[in-house]
């Protein structure tokens, strides 16, 4: 949020007051939603949106995308839905929207076993920023 001084001429007063600007923030903006479905059981999907200007200059945004339990334990890595790839400080290519998805088959990453029933936090970090959600699994 921007605050400008606003100039306000009204029945012949003039009248200076600060006033709020809605603007686009200077820095690309990086949206995780909500993976769906929430409860699931036993895989879910995890969509993500990066705007473009995270590729002006020539570089490809850095981005992870990963699972913890409630203790802060490394539960998962998903997938990149359409490479296959795993999100651990991937560099992504600009797809023509902007708009991502990473699956998650419920399996606990190196064991292959299933993921117990409870909240889960999934965070995504790009170009070092980072934001978090959390899921829940029901069986």
């Amino acid at each position: 949020m921007k605050i400008a001084w606003a100039v306000l001429v009204s029945l012949g007063l003039l009248i200076v007051a600060p006033a709020v600007v809605q603007g686009q923030d200077s820095t690309p903006q990086v949206q995780l939603h909500r993976n769906y479905p929430n409860p699931f059981n036993p895989e879910t999907t995890i969509p993500f949106s990066l705007d473009q200007d995270l590729w002006e200059g020539g570089e490809q945004p850095v981005v992870s995308l990963r699972i913890y339990n409630i203790l802060a334990q490394l539960v998962a890595v998903p997938i990149l839905q359409g490479s296959g790839e795993p999100l651990d400080n991937v560099s992504l290519a600009w797809n023509g929207t902007g708009e991502y998805a990473a699956y998650w088959d419920g399996k606990v990453v190196g064991t292959g076993r299933e993921a117990a029933s409870g909240v889960y936090v999934y965070q995504l970090v790009v170009n070092g920023q980072a934001q978090s959600k959390r899921m829940t699994i029901v069986k």
